[in-house]
């Protein structure tokens, strides 16, 4: 069982690591878009494609704004903090278990 129990831990780190790394690929889009950046540039393109289906789903779910003010991206980071602090955490919890 303990292989079983290595495997949640590393699947639990790499999850961890992914929703790390997309939470801060949403701040650094919630910022370029109080900045008009230039459409054209790569990075700015791949911040987009990596963020606006998620922005997207949101908004078709939960159509909150304010005063032309987009909560989506708050939304997304407060999922990633969910996800974070239950799903990470729980699988840690069995993986120390099996292990």
């Amino acid at each position: 069982m303990f292989v079983l129990g290595n495997f949640l831990s590393a699947l639990a780190e790499v999850l961890d690591l992914l929703l790390s790394l997309y939470m801060w690929v949403i701040i650094i889009a919630a910022l370029l878009s109080w900045v008009n950046p230039d459409p054209y540039n790569p990075i700015v393109r791949f911040l987009y494609r990596a963020t606006e289906p998620v922005f997207a789903y949101i908004r078709r779910l939960l159509p909150i704004s304010a005063g032309g003010i987009d909560f989506s991206p708050m939304i997304a980071l407060f999922i990633i903090i969910f996800l974070r602090q239950f799903l990470v955490k729980t699988i840690f919890q069995i993986a120390l278990r099996l292990g």
